[in-house]
């Protein structure tokens, strides 16, 4: 047995995983979502302590 023979036949299409594209898209958003921590609320929105209400 010669050393070409062993060769495996070159492809001519590519492999297709099976998974669409949007598919792929919409779990790396989810993927980034849930990664993502909270942001931080903007000060300019926040009230004082003292002017929150008291609890019942």
């Amino acid at each position: 047995m010669s050393a070409t023979e062993n060769k495996p036949e070159p492809r001519s299409h590519p492999v297709v995983a099976g998974v669409s594209m949007r598919d792929l898209l919409a779990s790396c958003a989810a993927a980034h979502a849930v990664s993502t921590p909270p942001r931080l609320p903007d000060p300019g929105t926040l009230r004082p302590r003292s002017e929150h209400r008291e609890a019942a």
